[in-house]
Formats: structure tokens, C-alpha cells, sequence
């Protein structure tokens, strides 16, 4: 049995041949893309003939993992993402029968960071954010070791920031876009450590414990 899944760096969908084996397409997936998949399946109930979708939010890597459970009617027929599959997500398909996968492209995504208007002024370098949003840091000025974060003010992770509390909110850890925020800004950041760097090269799955 094919399925497929079309993947983007906003959105990512699968289809599986198993969606012709019921009269409704069941689809899971990102928070971010829901709100728009939701106007594509009422547009395509309304012009196709066919049922309007399910669809059910779970997150980018919570989709995912329906989808890669397995063929049947019993799994989802389409899941989208605000990023693109990984590898060991891939594997983990593969190790179910979800073999045949074809990552389609169909938008871009943006991050931003922003503030209160009648909060302090927050002009922030990655490292300042990795610094700051990490679970360790670098113990040392290379990184060559890391601490558990210890930093709770803002001056705490630079001195030229002014002296307030670190309180962040974001998406949650199924969320692609917390997958994008942590490669685009948190590693980044970390890479401005040599060590930290260094250590990537050398043991890559040692850097990602870190």
C-alpha cells in the first residue's frame, strides 16, 4: 500500500492510498497550519463532491508519529507540518510500513520574538537567546563544558540587557515551530562557543544531550 507525504518548510502533508478505503480523508498535524488546512478541506468538501475532512490538531511532531504508526484505516491518511520530516522520523515510518514518502514543499514560514509595548526594550543576539532560553550552558568562555542554566534576569546573560526577569512563551514541544525556533535561534546561538562547535563536529550525538 503507497502513502505518501508531502512536506514543507510551512506546511507538510501525507496521503495515504488507505483515504480511498473510507468516504471521509482523517488528517492530523501542525497548530500552526491548521487554521488553513481547515479553509482548504471546507473549500474541497464544497467543489469536490466528496466529504469535508477531519481534521485534528496534535502538533507537527505529534502528526507525525500517527502517521508514521502505519498503513490502514485505522491511521491517518494526511498529516501536515510547519517543517520538514526528519530522519529518524523516516525510520520510525519505515519500521511500519510507511515506506513510499514524497515531501512536498508548499510555503515558507517566518519566527519572531517579540515583547510588550510597555515592556523594557529587548535588543537580543542568538547568543543572548540561547543563552538564556537553553536548559545548559557553557560553563566556560569556549564552551569547551557545560552548567545547568543559572541565568533568571536578563543583564544575567548580557550586561548591556536591562535587569528583567527571563519569562518566555512559545509553542509547545510537539510544535514544528518550536523545532524551527530551536534550530534557527537556540543552535545557532550555541554555535557562537567554539567548543560548542567543535563538539557538533566531533559528536554530534553528544551535542544534541547538551
Amino acid at each position: 500500500m503507497k502513502k505518501t507525504i508531502l512536506s514543507a518548510i510551512l506546511i507538510a502533508f501525507g496521503f495515504s492510498s488507505s483515504a480511498f478505503a473510507r468516504d471521509q480523508i482523517q488528517i492530523v498535524g501542525s497548530s500552526t497550519v491548521y487554521p488553513f488546512a481547515t479553509v482548504v478541506a471546507e473549500r474541497f468538501g464544497k467543489t469536490s463532491g466528496f466529504k469535508t475532512p477531519v481534521i485534528e490538531s496534535t502538533g507537527s511532531g505529534g502528526g507525525l508519529k500517527l502517521f508514521c504508526k502505519g498503513l490502514g484505516t485505522e491511521h491517518p491518511d494526511i498529516t501536515n507540518a510547519s517543517r520538514r520530516i526528519k530522519a529518524k522520523e523516516v525510520k520510525n515510518c519505515s519500521k511500519n510500513g510507511v515506506t513510499d514518502i514524497t515531501e512536498i514543499k508548499v510555503g515558507f514560514d517566518g519566527i519572531a520574538m517579540a515583547n510588550a509595548k510597555s515592556g523594557p526594550m529587548l535588543e537580543l543576539s542568538l547568543k543572548d537567546v540561547y543563552l538564556a532560553l537553553a536548559k545548559d550552558v557553557p560553563a566556560d568562555p569556549e564552551g569547551n563544558t557545560v552548567k545547568p542554566n543559572p541565568y533568571k534576569m536578563w543583564n544575567e546573560v548580557n550586561p548591556a540587557l536591562p535587569a528583567a526577569p527571563i519569562v518566555v512563551i512559545g509553542p509547545p514541544p510537539t510544535s514544528g515551530t518550536r523545532d524551527a525556533f530551536n534550530e534557527l535561534a537556540i543552535e545557532r546561538g550555541c554555535k557562537k562557543f567554539p567548543g560548542r562547535k567543535a563538539l557538533k563536529k566531533k559528536d554530534k550525538k553528544l551535542y544534541k544531550s547538551q
